[in-house]
């Protein structure tokens, strides 16, 4: 087991020389650590499914230019809920991560911040979350509060069942519900249908990056659905890209999308076959790298939804 362990207090699976290990005050860096602004992959794939679900929420309502105050207020929302997500999870996991070579040097293990001050900075951090969230119809408002349960109970799953990244899929695409409820004032089955594939492909991204602690989570007593899978994961996540994709080209079918849509979703396609093409399940590096690249594979969608939103308006 490697030390990951470094002297100036950066995380080990941060992005190298991020803005905020450079241009925030060093009183501030154990904070943004603890809220992951060094690591934005996972406020990105928070983010992604309500800006999918804005962007064909928007083609079912006729086409045009999805509502961009919408957009931002996701954007915001994603960035301090995750970070909010984040710390109530290193709070509970501050044992295990301790055990892990590559979590031992967040924040809270590594003795960064307190406890206490963690909670005192989860609590504004949700605040700001919920000032967020009332800026919305009531309809969205309660399927935001609603969402909490799920992220409550999430930490505790990987102690209990080899399918945690579930229940992470459970959380983390809420926002495909929340976003169209914002924009259209109620949910339909194109949501719906647009959340499962979610979390189909949460599981996918989320297996690849617990494929790094497979080793440290046998020792320790974790379960992930890398362990629960182990030589046979290629197959699983040829499954789980390929059942996300046909939802949410479903989601797409049922909200009127056309055919810039489905080209996305092609694209998206090649984009899921590159990295089956490229993964190591062996290789901690490489499984970050594949894991990270599940952004671009986000955004490809959600272009694709914007695109065929605006060309149905002006075509």
């Amino acid at each position: 087991m490697s030390d990951t362990s470094n002297t100036d207090g950066r995380v080990a699976d941060a992005v190298r020389e991020h803005w905020a290990d450079r241009v925030l005050p060093e009183s501030w860096r154990p904070f943004a650590r603890l809220a992951r602004l060094e690591r934005p992959i996972g406020w990105w794939l928070l983010l992604l499914p309500g800006w999918w679900t804005i962007a064909l929420a928007q083609v079912a309502s006729g086409g045009g230019v999805p509502n961009v105050w919408n957009l931002v207020l996701f954007l915001i929302g994603a960035i301090v809920m995750r970070g909010a997500g984040c710390t109530f999870n290193d709070i509970v996991d501050r044992d295990f991560d301790g055990s892990v070579a590559r979590t031992r040097s967040r924040p809270i293990p590594s003795g960064q911040v307190s406890v206490k001050a963690a909670k005192v900075f989860m609590i504004a951090m949700s605040l700001t979350g919920f000032l967020v969230l009332i800026q919305f119809n009531w309809y969205a408002i309660i399927l935001g509060v609603i969402s909490l349960g799920l992220v409550a109970i999430y930490p505790f799953m990987k102690r209990f069942t080899y399918w945690p990244q579930v229940f992470l899929g459970l959380a983390f695409n809420w926002g495909a519900l929340l976003g169209w409820a914002a924009v259209r004032g109620h949910l339909e089955w194109a949501p719906v249908l647009l959340y499962l594939g979610g979390i189909s492909w949460t599981l996918a991204y989320d297996t690849i990056y617990a494929h790094q602690d497979k080793e440290d989570d046998l020792l320790i007593g974790v379960k992930s659905t890398a362990l629960k899978f182990g030589p046979a994961t290629p197959k699983w996540l040829v499954f789980f890209f390929t059942i996300a994709l046909a939802l949410i080209a479903a989601a797409g079918h049922l909200a009127g999308a056309g055919v810039i849509f489905f080209t996305g979703i092609a694209a998206a396609a090649l984009h899921a076959a590159w990295q089956m093409s490229r993964l190591d399940i062996d290789d901690p590096t490489r499984c970050l790298r594949l894991f990270r690249s599940n952004r671009n594979f986000g955004l490809i969608i959600f272009a694709a939804a914007v695109l065929d939103s605006l060309f149905r308006i002006n075509g």
